[in-house]
């Protein structure tokens, strides 16, 4: 079963009938019991980075997101998801992040953009700098969806799978360990996307291969 983090952000139900389209059942839930239990985990997001960060934490999420990753459990971070694990961001000041990967979150520079708006919406491609498994099936080039207008620097440039040009080239996947996060949506891009979750699910089939799928379903309860 695939665990999909609700606390509050982030495109859930998309994200949810993603993976139940490609076979892979997914839970929406803020129990951190469950999500703990959980053979794969999704941290969504959307909004500021800040917001993101104080949801996760009036819901009790912080730790249980730190033992998951620390458990080697595949983990999957989408658009602000992503960023949050991340040490800190620039967003309406310097906001401290998860610090689960070393680096941090900036705002594109409008110098270096050539007219191009802020945010960063819509379709553009990906070049691939390290293929994990997570990208299978993935042609270099490939378009996918953003809507952003921050993106990560890691410290470590060894963890970019992906950089996207918009005004210059920026991290728009990243890959460590068990941790998979993307700046772009995944449930919003269409074939390519649909791809990425189904190889997320199958990298959780076969981490979890003494466990059988659960029913999907939500599970929604108060912080």
């Amino acid at each position: 079963m695939i665990a999909i983090i609700d606390y509050g952000m982030g495109n859930l139900r998309s994200v949810q009938k993603g993976f139940e389209k490609m076979g892979h059942a997914a839970t929406v839930t803020r129990d951190a019991a469950q999500i703990e239990a959980a053979g794969g985990v999704v941290l969504p997001g959307v909004g500021a980075f800040g917001a993101c960060m104080d949801g996760l934490a009036e819901c009790g999420l912080v730790d249980t997101v730190h033992r998951v990753v620390e458990r080697g459990t595949p983990f999957l971070g989408i658009c602000v998801g992503m960023q949050i694990l991340f040490s800190e961001s620039v967003e309406f000041g310097r906001v401290q992040g998860l610090d689960i990967l070393k680096g941090k979150i900036v705002r594109f520079d409008p110098a270096t953009l050539a007219g191009q708006k802020i945010p960063h919406m819509g379709w553009n491609q990906l070049s691939i700098t390290h293929r994990p498994p997570h990208l299978s099936g993935v042609a270099e080039g490939a378009s996918v969806y953003f809507v952003h207008s921050y993106y990560p620097v890691p410290d470590d440039p060894a963890i970019i799978a992906t950089t996207t040009e918009y005004g210059r080239p920026f991290a728009s996947s990243v890959w460590s360990g068990n941790i998979f996060a993307t700046q772009f949506h995944p449930e919003k891009s269409q074939t390519i996307g649909l791809q990425i979750l189904a190889n997320f699910g199958q990298l959780v089939c076969e981490h979890r291969a003494d466990s059988p799928p659960c029913a999907a379903s939500v599970s929604v309860s108060p912080c």
